[in-house]
């Protein structure tokens, strides 16, 4: 639900989550996605995390309508931020009606009278969590939420085909307001972050000691710091959130638009880089106090996660920092995917059986078991969809030379199976009804490729850390599976 939790206000009981799992692997293997492979740690950390995220599906008779729990699972409800980082885990994992109720329902519910907020948490009875909020005046909300929504629903899109995520009347609308209204009512434009004030749409009169005034519009995730005017992660969340508006514009034939947009993205990350850098520390400050000071506390991981940060060294050192200290486990369960995707594989690794690990305080929390299982597909495999080509990719990431394989795999209205027999020949199947464009990756400077003996066009390109990749592109019609290897 949240990065950092005030235990005068949460509490978490484990014991009563817990109750009688089975995490046994033929009950992961019952059903749906399936994932094998030479690692049996690694195998092992899928059947348990498949098993526990699966165990918070909501009830069919719920009325909110089909969900899944993202937040303190005592409260039976789905948080923003959480529901944002657990999307893709839970599409991997068949929860695809659940992913389109509950994005609706957050999309649908911003208003005026809210300064387009939407609610922060909603429960399985269709309400507002009493646990954060009272009234549109008075309510619980972290600002970088709508536009963690607005990635998450493109990120959605991408990986499903589904054109209701950019197109419904709700998500357009959503859009529209986030990207405007919310920036001007918030007072979030790039030249504002360091001297916009502490509370824009305080409820009047403003009681310091409530809650529920002080932290309607939290400038950040992290919610521990006193005094706060801005986080390092919310010009992360703008940066994203308006790059990703302009994506949107341009699948939607809108070039000037969506040029304008990118522009706009492009001034807080400029910010970030030029005013956030601690070049003594050779860290980033991640909040500026309302007594004009940076400071450091959580908050590096969301300048990964929406991949605000260009300079190779800043990043490396981001990364060594974030792997020098633990997190709590809302904060850990990102990290898989962030250190697959930035190169750091067997850290990436390291998290997964961390976070699985029985010994680990709190694994229980949601956001764990769905962020092993997008680090495994995403980050491990390397599979990515993308809807604008109709294709997929796939890379191996690993340091051996193992293999893994992942089987009905649902993406694109359709189910693929992907194996890596080692780091230099995959496979897939294409078990749906359309024709996919496969874009099969190798990491290394290769100048053969081959699909069933048959030699294939080869190129290069380099991943964001600089590492040449090498890959060719073959349609796998339905029904057939195609092997490609290098050498």
């Amino acid at each position: 639900m949240r990065i950092i939790i005030s235990l005068a206000r949460r509490t978490f009981a484990p014991a009563v989550i817990l109750g009688t799992i089975s995490f046994s692997a033929a009950t992961a293997q019952d059903n749906g996605v399936t994932f094998s492979s030479s690692d049996k740690k690694v195998e092992q950390a899928f059947v348990w995390a498949k098993n526990m995220a699966l165990h918070y599906k909501g009830h069919v008779n719920d009325p909110v309508g089909p969900w899944y729990e993202s937040a303190l699972p005592p409260r039976d409800a789905f948080c923003m931020r959480d529901v944002s980082h657990q999307s893709i885990g839970a599409e991997i994992l068949g929860l695809k009606e659940q992913n389109r109720n509950m994005f609706t329902l957050f999309a649908s519910n911003i208003s005026a009278s809210k300064n387009w907020c939407s609610y922060w948490e909603i429960n399985k009875a269709g309400k507002p969590a009493p646990e954060d909020y009272r009234n549109d005046r008075e309510f619980w909300y972290n600002l970088p939420a709508n536009f963690d929504v607005l990635c998450a629903s493109w990120r959605l899109y991408l990986w499903t085909g589904d054109k209701y995520y950019i197109n419904n009347p709700a998500f357009v609308h959503f859009q529209e307001k986030t990207v405007n209204d919310y920036i001007n009512a918030w007072v979030l434009s790039a030249d504002s972050m360091l001297n916009r004030p502490a509370h824009p749409n305080a409820p009047v009169p403003f009681n310091e000691s409530d809650s529920f005034h002080r932290c309607r519009g939290l400038p950040s995730y992290s919610e521990g710091i006193a005094n706060l005017k801005t986080g390092a992660d919310l010009i992360a969340a703008l940066y994203r959130g308006l790059l990703t508006y302009s994506a949107i514009l341009a699948e939607k034939g809108k070039p000037k638009e969506a040029a304008l947009y990118s522009l706009k993205a492009e001034k807080y990350r400029q910010q970030l880089e030029a005013h956030w850098w601690d070049e003594k520390d050779k860290l980033y400050y991640t909040y500026y106090s309302n007594d004009n000071r940076f400071g450091k506390d959580e908050g590096e991981t969301f300048l990964l996660w929406f991949d605000a940060l260009k300079d190779h060294s800043r990043v490396t050192q981001t990364l060594a920092h974030l792997s020098s200290k633990t997190w709590n486990v809302e904060n850990t369960s990102y990290l898989p995917l962030i250190f697959y995707n930035k190169g750091s594989w067997n850290k990436a690794r390291d998290y997964i059986l961390y976070l699985s690990d029985e010994s680990t305080a709190r694994r229980e929390y949601p956001e764990v078991s769905f962020g092993v299982i997008e680090g495994i597909v995403q980050g491990l495999m390397g599979i990515a969809p993308d809807v604008r080509q109709h294709s997929i990719s796939t890379i191996f990431k690993t340091t051996d030379n193992g293999n893994a394989a992942i089987r009905n795999l649902p993406l694109l209205n359709t189910l693929v199976d992907v194996t890596h027999l080692d780091t230099r020949q995959s496979s897939l199947i294409n078990r749906g009804k359309q024709p996919l464009k496969w874009k099969a990756m190798f990491y290394g400077r290769y100048h053969q490729a081959y699909a069933g003996g048959k030699p294939l066009t080869i190129k290069q390109e380099k991943d964001s850390q600089g590492k040449v990749i090498s890959f060719a592109e073959v349609m796998v019609k339905p029904g057939n599976q195609v092997k490609v290897s290098v050498k």
